[in-house]
C-alpha cells in the first residue's frame, strides 16, 4: 500500500464478465487481499457496444461484495436517480449500509446514453428535468435516511410523512459522490453540497492541474467544513509517461483522494484479474522500499 493520501480502488462495469454477482465478489475479495481499497460499479440497464451485453444489477452485485469482503469501499458510480424511484433507493442503500458494515457510498448523476436508457423505456431524457429529479431526489434520500418523521413536496416527487428505519451505519448518513463533465459548472455546484465529486469522461482524465481548478471551485462553494473527496477513473498506463510516483505526487498535492482503476469495458475479466491482484501502485516512500 502506498503512504500518500491518495486511496486507490477499483471501477467496473456491470455488463460483460463484470454482470455475474459471484465472479465480481471473487475479483473483490482478491483486491482487498491486493490492498486495494475500494470496489465501484457502473449503473447500466443494457449495453450494446460492441453487441449486445448481459447487464447485472448493480446493487445486487454490490450486495455480494459486500458479503465477500471486510473493509473494502464499495458503491454504484453512478446512479441515475432520475429512472430510480429515491424511496427505494434510500432502502436499498441502508440495506446495503447496514450489510457492509458501514462501508457503502453512494454515487449519483444524471445518467449516460439517455435515448436508450431513459426515452427507449417511457422516461424524460431532457437533462434538465433529469437534473431537477437528481436534486430532488437527494433530498427525499437524505431525508428518508435521518431515521425521523419525513416529508416531501416537490416538483416530480411527493412523500407523505413517513419514518424510515434503521437508519444507514454511517453518521451523519452514507457519503453521496456526484458525477459530472469538467468544465460544466452546475454538475460542480451541486457536488459543492454533498461529499465528494467524480469528474468522468469518455477516454478523458483530468490532469492534476485540472484538479487544483475543481477543488477551488468546489471549495468556493461548500458550507461544510467536513473531509471532501475528489475521485478520478482511468488505468494506469495512461500515466506511465510522467511517471507514476511525479503524477500521483502532484495529484495528492492538488487534493486528489481516490485512484479508481478502471476495467476496460471491452476487455475480460480474466486480464482485469492480473491488474487487480498486483495491486495498488507503490508510489511515495514505498517507491524506495521496494
Amino acid at each position: 500500500m502506498s503512504d500518500s493520501s491518495i486511496r486507490f480502488g477499483l471501477y467496473l462495469p456491470n455488463f460483460g464478465d463484470y454482470a455475474d454477482p459471484r465472479a465480481v465478489a471473487e475479483l473483490a475479495v482478491l483486491a482487498e487481499g491486493a490492498g486495494w481499497e475500494g470496489v465501484f460499479l457502473w449503473d447500466h440497464l443494457l449495453w450494446e457496444t460492441p453487441s449486445v451485453q448481459p447487464v447485472g444489477d448493480p446493487w445486487i452485485i454490490l450486495a455480494a461484495v459486500a458479503a465477500a469482503t471486510e473493509r473494502v469501499m464499495l458503491g454504484p458510480l453512478v446512479t441515475p436517480l432520475a429512472r430510480r424511484r429515491p424511496w427505494k433507493v434510500a432502502r436499498e442503500a441502508v440495506t446495503l449500509d447496514q450489510l457492509s458494515g458501514g462501508r457503502l457510498v453512494l454515487g449519483v448523476g444524471l445518467g449516460w446514453q439517455p435515448e436508450k436508457e431513459f426515452a427507449g423505456f417511457g422516461e424524460d431524457p431532457d437533462p434538465k428535468v433529469r437534473a431537477e429529479m437528481l436534486d430532488e431526489a437527494l433530498e427525499v434520500i437524505v431525508g428518508l435516511w435521518s431515521g425521523e418523521p419525513f416529508s416531501f413536496q416537490g416538483t416530480h416527487y411527493t412523500v407523505a410523512e413517513r419514518t424510515f428505519l434503521p437508519p444507514p451505519v454511517q453518521t451523519p448518513r452514507i457519503p453521496i459522490w456526484v458525477a459530472g463533465y469538467w468544465p460544466r459548472q452546475r454538475p460542480f455546484q451541486r457536488a459543492a453540497r454533498w461529499d465528494g465529486v467524480f469528474p468522468n469522461g469518455t477516454d478523458w482524465v483530468a490532469t492534476p492541474e485540472e484538479v487544483v481548478e475543481m477543488r477551488e471551485f468546489i471549495d468556493g462553494r461548500r458550507t461544510s467544513s467536513c473531509p471532501y473527496d475528489i475521485v478520478l477513473a482511468g488505468q494506469l498506463e495512461q500515466l506511465v509517461e510522467a511517471g507514476l510516483d511525479e503524477q500521483f505526487r502532484q495529484y495528492a498535492a492538488a487534493g486528489l483522494t481516490w485512484w479508481l482503476e478502471a476495467a476496460p469495458p471491452s476487455g475480460s475479466l480474466s486480464e482485469y484479474r492480473r491488474v487487480v491482484a498486483a495491486g495498488p501502485p507503490k508510489v511515495g516512500s514505498t517507491a524506495s522500499e521496494g
